[in-house]
């Protein structure tokens, strides 16, 4: 057994399935790393309450005009701009609605300033400097502890906004600060401390759930189609022919031809198509709708 150090966060300890990690074959690894994040799955869904609870919140502080904010230290922050930045071609929503933030600004995205995430007072700022009243802001760290990511949700609290966090550990310190906790214990990495690993996993499920399920409320998708994905590749202007035949019925020489008309927006190619209607008036009641594509549906069936 090892001599684990009082109050050491799970992900800090070592795990007793690898202490002869560097001694295994290759398939032995594998099949370990393997194993251990089976378990990540599981533990997520152990926070599926307070996940839920988060995702709330964060959807009826986007629909009335605020924003949302990810802000972390290291394969954390890294992550949180992950996500962000993959939201406005997924979903067609503006750059600056969904932000990526990260210990030791954009230089950190690609190397590593790990004693950034120690500046509790460089998160408050970085935090001051951006938000408004409205927004949101989720402050991701695995162990819970990094100070840099407590100061910007400490400074989020002064000024009233709603907090988030997500760690990885059980009772952190960021739970402690913050209005909505979710905390997804997976125990220690199989390399010690390289919480890139289970932990990093565990997050981008969770800010996968964040972001999807609250643009899916704000009625950026029909269905399961992404109705509001931007056509900017051959791939996704060919997705969008697809999701205009799946929407509406019609056969692919005329999807091709309804999204033409509607110059790419697949939103007004199907309900131009579904009601009728042309495409000035397909966007008036998406204008009408506050690009709710649902809401935009019931306001013209029930105008016929």
């Amino acid at each position: 057994m090892t001599q684990q150090k009082k109050n050491e966060p799970a992900t800090e300890q070592r795990n007793e399935k690898s202490l002869h990690l560097d001694q295994l074959s290759i398939e032995e690894i594998v099949n370990l790393m393997n194993e251990e994040d089976q378990t990540v799955a599981l533990s997520v869904r152990g926070a599926i309450p307070q996940i839920s609870g988060a995702i709330a919140a964060i959807s009826e502080a986007l629909k009335a005009g605020g924003r949302l904010f990810y802000i972390g230290a290291g394969t954390s922050g890294r992550l949180g701009i992950l996500d962000a930045s993959e939201c406005p071609p997924t979903f067609g929503v503006e750059e600056d609605l969904i932000n990526g933030l990260i210990a030791g600004g954009e230089g950190a995205i690609r190397a590593s300033i790990e004693d950034a995430e120690d500046d509790e007072h460089a998160g408050g700022l970085a935090i001051a400097e951006v938000v408004r009243p409205g927004d949101v802001v989720v402050g991701i760290t695995a162990s819970g502890t990094a100070r840099y990511v407590i100061g910007a949700i400490l400074e989020a609290n002064r000024l009233g906004l709603a907090t988030v966090g997500i760690s990885c550990n059980h009772d952190t310190p960021l739970s402690t600060v913050v209005k909505f906790p979710i905390e997804v214990p997976v125990g220690p990495e199989i390399i010690t401390g390289s919480t890139r690993l289970k932990a990093g996993t565990a997050q981008k499920m969770v800010l996968n759930m964040i972001s999807s399920t609250t643009m899916i409320r704000m009625g950026k998708i029909y269905g399961n189609l992404m109705v509001n994905v931007q056509a900017t590749n051959h791939k996704l202007r060919e997705r969008t022919v697809r999701i205009i035949q799946e929407a509406t019925g019609i056969d692919e020489e005329r999807a091709r031809q309804a999204g033409m008309e509607a110059k790419g927006d697949a939103r007004v190619a199907i309900l131009m198509e579904m009601f009728s209607v042309s495409q000035q008036q397909a966007l008036d009641v998406l204008l009408q709708a506050r690009n709710h594509f649902g809401d935009a549906v019931k306001l013209l069936q029930q105008s016929q």
